[in-house]
């Protein structure tokens, strides 16, 4: 996953707390059917232009505006097509993600290829994973869906995108959507990367930490340089009182990275060890 972009390593407690703002489902230890725990309550779509004109620095304002006059401005689709992206990686550089989106949308609208499409949904799915608020996480969801399901009718074996959709349905009121998808991704490719790391981490959200060990030990089976997967191996043999592992799991975070975050969250869990 990549954004996504999804999970931030920080301070061990800081890290469980990221665990908990994530949607509260179960996943059972046998594989069996998942329950569904607190749904996401119903919200409406918030205004767009509100989202897009997010607050920033008057000098930054300023810059983005200039570009955005020529936009508003610009009748050719290339040349607007060029505006929009440049909209996009400003508004991306200050962390407006769901700015970033909102032009890159623009765009596709002009310029409706499956490349401006799957670009517009992968950019909602980025600034869906740094939502906080409920009603922009169902609009987000909604446009990640509506873009990159564009691009799954075409090419169903993008099994990277359908990850992204799923987890965009986990977080709504019908998790038990997302968890089916993630199941028949890990069925159609076992080593899934994306598939292997979010079962992982849910298992770990509703306190399965050993139902989610194993699944992070299957996953850095299969992609041993998968960093925050090293980690939360770690946090679930630490949870699930597997101490001596969970201490050689942390010494093997330790040597992968030189990230002071990293570290400073891996020796908190030592020092409790």
């Amino acid at each position: 996953m990549k954004k996504s972009q999804i999970i931030i390593l920080v301070l061990g407690i800081v890290a469980i707390g990221l665990l908990y703002s994530l949607p509260r489902v179960v996943v059972d230890n046998d594989e069996g059917q998942e329950i569904a725990g607190e749904e996401a309550p119903a919200s409406t779509t918030p205004d767009v232009q509100e989202m897009h004109d997010a607050p920033v620095a008057l000098e930054v304002r300023e810059a983005l505006a200039a570009v955005a006059e020529k936009l508003e401005k610009e009748d050719n689709k290339e040349r607007f097509a060029i505006l929009a992206d440049s909209l996009a990686s400003l508004y991306t550089q200050i962390g407006k993600f769901d700015s970033a989106a909102y032009f890159l949308e623009q765009a596709a609208i002009k310029i409706e290829t499956t490349e401006r499409i799957e670009k517009a949904g992968n950019a909602y799915y980025e600034a869906f994973n740094f939502a906080m608020n409920d009603q922009k996480i169902a609009f987000l969801a909604d446009k990640t869906r509506s873009y990159l399901n564009k691009v799954l009718e075409k090419d169903p074996k993008r099994l990277d995108l359908k990850t992204k959709v799923a987890m965009t349905y986990v977080s709504s009121s019908n998790p038990m959507q997302g968890i089916t998808m993630l199941r028949e991704i890990l069925e159609e490719d076992p080593t899934n990367e994306d598939g292997l790391f979010n079962m992982g981490i849910l298992s770990m959200q509703s306190g399965q930490y050993k139902r989610a060990s194993e699944r992070f030990e299957e996953l850095v089976r299969y992609h041993p340089e998968n960093l925050q997967g090293q980690f939360y191996l770690g946090v679930s043999y630490f949870e699930s009182k597997q101490n001596n592992k969970a201490k050689k799991q942390f010494q093997l975070v330790q040597g992968m990275t030189s990230d002071p975050m990293v570290l400073a969250s891996v020796e908190s869990y030592l020092e409790r060890l």
